[in-house]
């Protein structure tokens, strides 16, 4: 008889999926910070100088924006989301408020000297970036995905499930 089960799994998330969910996340915090220029631009031509507040309102829409989104239940912010990603603490549990405000801050960090502590995020095991490691943080990943095939075999042994052997045990009985 065959079976249809939806298996989640937990993965790190490598470089190129945290890049791509900080280009979705850019892009809507860059979409705000340009309607308030324009917006400050139409009452106020010419004043340079208030124009030149956006920048840290800019700073703090930001930090607000990741701070907040990745220490909510969410764990994470549009980006992350919507590529099935979670920040976490080591042991995989949600971080606190304050772990994402260093982790935001860190992030400068990561920038300096050519964006580098981004790009360990490429070859460390743990797919951390040098903030993740200076906040002691991990991005997860979920990975689903179908399994179709006989179902599993009621005695203890070994079985294939499609892409490797595994070791199956009968169910525990209720009592």
């Amino acid at each position: 008889m065959l079976r249809h089960v939806a298996r989640t799994e937990i993965a790190y998330a490598g470089f190129w999926r945290r890049f791509v969910s900080f280009l979705i996340d850019a892009t809507l915090l860059v979409g705000v910070e340009v309607a308030m220029a324009r917006s400050i631009a139409v009452l106020t031509p010419n004043d340079f100088q208030a124009l030149a507040n956006v920048a840290p309102v800019s700073a703090a829409l930001w930090w607000a924006y990741f701070v907040v989104m990745e220490s909510s239940p969410a764990q994470g912010t549009l980006g992350k989301i919507s590529l099935s990603l979670r920040v976490t603490d080591t042991h995989g549990d949600p971080i606190t408020f304050r772990r994402a405000t260093f982790r935001h801050l860190f992030k400068i960090l990561s920038t300096l000297f050519l964006f580098t502590g981004w790009l360990m995020a490429a070859f460390t095991p743990r797919k951390q970036g040098l903030h993740d490691l200076l906040a002691g943080t991990l991005v997860l990943r979920e990975v689903r995905y179908l399994v179709i095939g006989p179902e599993a075999p009621f005695e203890p042994g070994e079985h294939w499930d499609g892409a490797r052997w595994v070791a199956s045990v009968p169910p525990l009985e209720k009592s």
